[in-house]
């Protein structure tokens, strides 16, 4: 792997630590409603990020860019941080993230639908893996009242949200990492006025939850978007696809950490289960043999000795 390479792919891997941290720093930020905790999430990393842009001189470059653009980067962002905090709001925190991160699980199922694709044996069995890990939590957390099924279910519409977003992104992999900026700030106008249609305003009560809410915007909901594109642009995507399957475990390990979750039988069965079947349905990118500069398979390359025997 060349040093540029494997350098965008080291900035790519700390996407994935920042999202880790997503659900404990949501949790930490008290009682904040949804849409208003998106508006204020975004808003600081939407304006951190102009004025860099505008700073440099590439706030216009990085603007003009086609309606689809707009409308499937501020959908995904406004749609699945919404849901998502929805999710962590009605629901007992551990069990709602484990049902979010069935993103990457249902990447590898629509990725096997694009064009020169097909749905495979493993894909399925990866899939039915995954849905009966999160079945067997929703069933045996014990709290399948109607607040905790609204949460469940805006976890698991986060996360078809996030991975239908994730792969129709393929047909703008030409716009700049920067626009991200522009649907940051569109996403938070966006959550304000729902805020104001639909919640009660609720501010973070203490100095921890206002720092709780800086770090989300400056991070997870934030500069992680940035350096996932960079990477999976200029790095090894396969490899950066292989280690967001860790983020569940990463994720609700900190869940528990932290106090808000202890770690069950039926947390470790899920864990497993919807992490193992990720890495089921990935199994042709896991194992997809490494290609020199020649376009060839490692093995395949002709070696020094069967060189020097031919000549």
């Amino acid at each position: 792997m060349s040093p540029i390479r494997g350098r965008a792919t080291l900035i790519g891997l700390t996407a994935i630590l920042m999202w880790s941290t997503l659900g404990v720093l949501t949790v930490a930020s008290g009682a904040v409603p949804p849409f208003l905790l998106t508006a204020l999430c975004f808003g600081l990393s939407g304006l951190v990020a102009t004025m860099a842009l505008v700073v440099s001189g590439r706030a216009r470059a990085a603007f003009r860019q086609p309606w689809p653009v707009w409308t499937l980067g501020v959908a995904g962002l406004f749609g699945y941080h919404a849901l998502y905090f929805t999710a962590l709001r009605n629901a007992p925190p551990v069990a709602a993230n484990l049902l979010n991160y069935l993103w990457p699980l249902l990447i590898v199922l629509f990725s096997a639908l694009l064009p020169g694709e097909k749905l495979k044996a493993h894909h399925i069995a990866g899939v039915a893996l995954g849905f009966l890990g999160a079945a067997f939590l929703v069933t045996r957390s014990g709290s399948l009242g109607g607040g905790s099924m609204i949460g469940y279910g805006a976890a698991f519409a986060a996360a078809l949200v996030w991975s239908t977003y994730s792969v129709a992104s393929r047909r703008f992999e030409r716009v700049p990492t920067a626009t991200v900026a522009g649907f940051c700030l569109v996403t938070s106008a966006l959550s304000a006025a729902c805020h104001f249609l639909f919640e009660t305003t609720i501010w973070p009560a203490t100095a921890g939850q206002w720092l709780a809410v800086a770090g989300l915007g400056l991070f997870p909901v934030g500069a992680a978007f940035f350096v996932w594109d960079h990477g999976v642009k200029h790095g090894d995507i396969q490899l950066l696809g292989a280690a967001a399957y860790g983020t569940p475990l990463i994720a609700t390990l900190l869940l528990i950490l932290f106090g808000h979750g202890t770690f069950s039988g039926t947390t470790a069965l899920a864990c497993l289960a919807i992490t193992g079947g990720a890495l089921i349905a990935a199994k042709d990118m896991l194992l997809r043999p490494r290609r020199s500069p020649t376009g060839l398979p490692d093995s395949a390359q002709p070696t020094r000795s069967a060189d020097r025997g031919r000549r």
